[in-house]
């Protein structure tokens, strides 16, 4: 993977350093802090998002809640802390259980700090290689030169290299992705913010559209293919993504057109047996109700704010993650 100009974390200094993602494209801010309570509401507030993301920032907010206090109550405090910051978001979970094996299976005189920050680099690392395997077994969706429709945000700010966004980067490499469309994808245009953000920096043709302008682009033939991420896969291939996905999902079978997810294997949930099962995160009404802190409507007016939608597994056409894409009915190893 080439050295990107931009990157969601990093660990340096013996802190996390983030880039604000609610700031973006207007400004580029990294944060830097030590404070594992600082990093959880940062996920809350989508400072940073993307599953495997927020995975890799819990597990180094983990690491750096034992930097001064190594008890393990301090532990537990903190891994349910952060554990209730994003519901949906299975890698989270992955990610803080990966993290509390290493701490129980510690020997007494063990450096708490040392061997918990050692394991959440191994797992940036993992998710860094995992998305490049992932736009290498991607390319094989690529049937012509594409034009490709993809929703929310699935580049480097949401996973080391990208998910569904990899796969797009990979294929216009490779001359198999002429353009993209990136849906705005409301309320909190994760599309038109930081897709467009990074389909920019990488280069890549795009046009941003609203969500509702996919529909007629699908009827005048626009759309060769579908992709995006996915924040939970259930055993047999339902997967829960940003509001929307179901939309595209519906539009892709009715015109024929092949609707893909990426994702790392750490987002399937092989304890869940059907979407019913996949927790669904609502959150606040003023993100419908404001754009940017800007009232756009009555806050006092009611509001449903799903943050994900699930897609059912008959309605994907492939899963690609870094063992290879799979296909309906699915059959994960």
């Amino acid at each position: 993977m080439k050295k990107r100009n931009y990157f969601a974390l990093a660990f340096e200094n013996e802190s996390l350093k983030f880039l604000d993602q609610t700031k973006l494209p207007f400004v580029e801010e990294y944060i830097l802090t030590d404070d594992y309570e600082r990093i959880a509401v940062a996920i809350e507030r989508l400072e940073m998002r993307g599953a495997p993301v927020i995975g890799i920032a819990a597990a180094f907010a983990l690491a750096l809640a034992m930097k001064q206090n190594a008890k393990k109550e301090n532990f537990q405090i903190a891994y349910n802390r952060l554990a209730v910051t994003r519901p949906t978001a299975v890698n989270l979970f992955w990610a803080l259980n990966q993290m509390k094996h290493v701490f129980e299976t510690l020997p007494d005189n063990g450096n708490v700090y040392e061997r918990l920050l050692l394991k959440a680099k191994e797992i940036q690392q993992d998710d860094a290689m995992m998305c490049d395997k992932m736009g290498e077994h991607g390319l094989s969706i690529f049937k012509k030169k594409s034009v490709v429709l993809t929703h929310c945000n699935t580049g480097a700010l949401a996973a080391e290299g990208g998910t569904a966004f990899s796969v797009i980067k990979k294929g216009y490499e490779e001359g198999l992705v002429s353009s993209v469309f990136a849906d705005e994808t409301r309320p909190l245009l994760q599309g038109s913010r930081l897709t467009a953000f990074e389909l920019s920096k990488n280069k890549i043709p795009f046009q941003i559209i609203t969500d509702s302008t996919a529909a007629s682009l699908f009827l005048k033939k626009e759309i060769d293919l579908v992709i995006t991420g996915s924040d939970r896969i259930t055993a047999n291939g339902d997967a829960a993504n940003k509001i929307g996905t179901y939309n595209l999902a519906v539009l892709c079978k009715f015109h024929g057109i092949p609707f893909y997810i990426a994702a790392p294997s750490s987002t399937i949930d092989t304890t869940l047996s059907h979407y019913s099962e996949i927790p669904i995160e609502l959150r606040s009404s003023k993100e419908i109700t404001s754009i940017n802190g800007k009232q756009i409507t009555l806050e006092s007016y009611p509001c449903y704010n799903p943050s994900f939608d699930v897609t059912p597994a008959e309605l994907i056409t492939g899963i690609i993650t870094e063992k290879g894409l799979f296909t309906f009915p699915y059959h994960f190893q």
